[in-house]
């Protein structure tokens, strides 16, 4: 298996729904959602990159590392590198079918332990996008985050049973979802929580809870208010509201105020390990990738899935090579340019 044959493999799979384009930039796909695209004019997808690609690399030689250290312990769990596969669902709306939910899944939480880390599950108006999720993670012992959309409180609290059941290693919410057209045409309500609200679901369990979608400081105070464990910065990958800025232009400021107090996942425009390197060094523990996961599994399934985040490994320990950067737990900011 190799980038080419995979690539190969997804432009036929998901025609008509991700062109599998040589950058994945969100211009072709501008205003495809339900698809694969940004939504409206793109401009928030596009922001994700634009604002990674702003920022260069000192690059230094003269140095005592010799062999990088990418590993990172999560909540138990010893990852081979500090990336994550990020929730995703909606293969027949979103991706064209041509994968069912269920092997959909099974491919990004199997992948992803191949790899060394974990995938995350997602959620949607079908019963079985979030179902999948559970059976997969359930089939792998638990190793696996199952993320809820911002549903009516009971609801979230009983996908939350169902994720300790499975023995998921944590879960949480993607309130960025608040306003999914997918979901609204599904007859699905979400919407924002308030802060009590976002007390009594991090209450209501005693898992790690993780609020996704964060793009303030103030909203990153509040959810360290509220008791939650992870973060993740995230403009839902630009699908929720056009014209917000990209991940990377709010990390390093939502870093200023709450690292340390909180586990920082970012996620947004992450193409390369060198993308991974520069979230971390603007300030996230960890880094959540999901299109190009998407390419890995239409296009080579579980071992295309396990591929891309090797390759992305690869890069990672030959950027963190030519910065002198010895290990993913401290990233100096003075590695950027």
């Amino acid at each position: 298996m190799d980038l080419a044959a995979i690539r190969k493999n997804a432009r036929e799979k998901l025609q008509g729904y991700c062109r599998v384009c040589p950058v994945c930039d969100g211009r072709a796909c501008a205003g495809e959602v339900p698809g694969m695209g940004g939504l409206g004019t793109g401009s928030a997808f596009r922001a994700n990159l634009a604002a990674l690609a702003a920022y260069r690399f000192n690059m230094r030689t003269i140095h005592e590392v010799k062999e990088p250290d990418t590993t990172l312990e999560l909540w138990g769990e010893k990852l081979a590198l500090p990336v994550l596969a990020a929730p995703m669902t909606g293969t027949p709306y979103n991706m064209g079918g041509q994968l069912t939910e269920e092997e959909f899944i099974e491919y990004i939480i199997a992948g992803s332990l191949q790899a060394g880390t974990l995938g995350m599950s997602g959620d949607g108006a079908d019963p079985t996008m979030y179902d999948s999720g559970l059976k997969a993670i359930a089939r792998h012992q638990g190793k696996g985050i199952a993320i809820i959309k911002p549903r009516a409180q009971e609801e979230i609290i009983k996908r939350i049973r169902q994720a300790e059941a499975a023995g998921a290693l944590a879960v949480g919410v993607d309130i960025d979802g608040a306003g999914l057209i997918t979901m609204a045409l599904k007859g699905q309500p979400v919407g924002p929580k308030t802060l009590a609200e976002i007390k009594e679901l991090v209450q209501a369990t005693t898992l790690p809870f993780i609020l996704k979608g964060i793009m303030t400081p103030e909203e990153a105070e509040l959810a360290v208010e509220a008791g939650a464990k992870a973060i993740v910065v995230s403009n839902h990958g630009g699908r929720v509201l056009d014209f917000t800025p990209g991940a990377a232009e709010v990390l390093p400021e939502i870093a200023s105020r709450v690292k340390g107090k909180v586990l920082i996942f970012a996620d947004g425009g992450v193409r390369s390990g060198a993308d991974v390197l520069k979230l971390l060094a603007l300030g996230a523990d960890a880094v959540l990738v999901g299109r190009p996961l998407v390419v890995g599994a239409f296009g080579g399934g579980q071992e295309g899935v396990a591929f891309l985040l090797n390759k992305m490994k690869g890069e990672l320990v030959q950027t963190m090579l030519l910065t002198g950067t010895a290990s993913v737990k401290n990233v100096k900011r003075e590695i950027l340019f």
